[in-house]
């Protein structure tokens, strides 16, 4: 199956911090969680993707041309939902609408009302009287409205409510019923990612640690917890992190490590979340 988005060893150097040799590629017809501490790279990569912001060596490609042939034409086929303002403030939402439009030529004005008005967005107020979450119901129905076949999401869940993230992740389900798209989806809140994301890319400091189909990623390690009695021979097993808590400690392992320990009585194995590998990955510096 055709990779709809790909990176090969893109190196983009700025002051004071730099992506270094990230490589990823996404096929048709899936959803890629891009996750990573704030800082770690996530929207610089996105702007690469993007070309805003020009890369100093390796390879974008997206549809399978470098984005380097016709990036005007590709963008035709890119849907971009940005966490920050993008529209005219002082413009209600008909008349964003009408200014975007004509930019694109798969333009469906039936998609979007039936987005607008499955997101209950109001068109007759101005962008700036709207909340957080309504402009980025607004974004989305945007850009899902030019039949766009990558679906680019940088933080859109930041600061919404727990019932819209919800309605979010079933729209998303929703549009990658169609196998052509493909969706990218950068954010900070995991356990978003845990629902909808068949593959996980994982980005520290400008570099990727992993990237792989999200059940891969969360059985690959494991947390072993235990009394303080215990902590010695845990402590062999070399976790990759180990931290005291109130009623002994919990190791974080490499899955295989952990395994070993399994018939140990009086340790417990439990599988970490998204949220717990992110966690102690950072804290503990682990990089490729």
């Amino acid at each position: 199956m055709e990779n709809i988005l790909e990176l090969n060893h893109v190196n983009k150097k700025f002051k004071g911090f730099a992506l270094e040799d990230v490589s990823f590629s996404l096929k048709k017809g899936f959803i890629m969680g891009f996750i990573g501490p704030n800082g770690a790279g996530k929207s610089t990569t996105i702007r690469c993707i993007m070309d805003l912001v020009h890369i100093d060596s390796g390879d974008i490609r997206l549809f399978g041309e470098s984005f380097h042939n016709n990036m005007k034409a590709l963008k035709q086929r890119i849907g971009f939902v940005y966490d920050q303002d993008v529209f005219f403030d002082d413009l209600t939402g008909e008349k964003n609408k009408r200014v975007v439009a004509p930019f694109y030529e798969q333009w469906d004005d039936d998609v979007f009302y039936r987005y607008i008005k499955e997101f209950a967005v109001p068109l007759n107020k101005k962008m700036k009287t709207l909340s957080k979450g309504t402009k980025m119901k607004f974004a989305l129905a945007m850009a899902l409205s030019h039949h766009a076949e990558l679906i680019i999401m940088d933080e859109p869940t930041s600061g919404l409510d727990p019932v819209f993230r919800k309605e979010l992740l079933d729209v998303l389900l929703d549009v990658i019923q169609d196998e052509s798209k493909a969706i990218f989806f950068s954010t900070h809140i995991t356990t978003d990612l845990e629902k909808v994301a068949d593959y996980i890319t994982f980005i520290i400091d400008g570099k990727v640690v992993a990237s792989e189909e999200t059940d891969e990623l969360l059985e690959a390690y494991s947390l072993v917890k235990g009394p303080k009695s215990a902590e010695p021979q845990v402590k062999t097993a070399r976790p990759i992190a180990l931290k005291e808590t109130s009623l002994g400690f919990e190791a974080f392992m490499e899955g295989s490590e952990a395994r070993l320990l399994a018939s140990k009585p009086n340790l417990r194995l439990e599988r970490p979340s998204l949220e717990e590998i992110m966690y102690y990955m950072v804290k503990s510096g682990k990089k490729n």
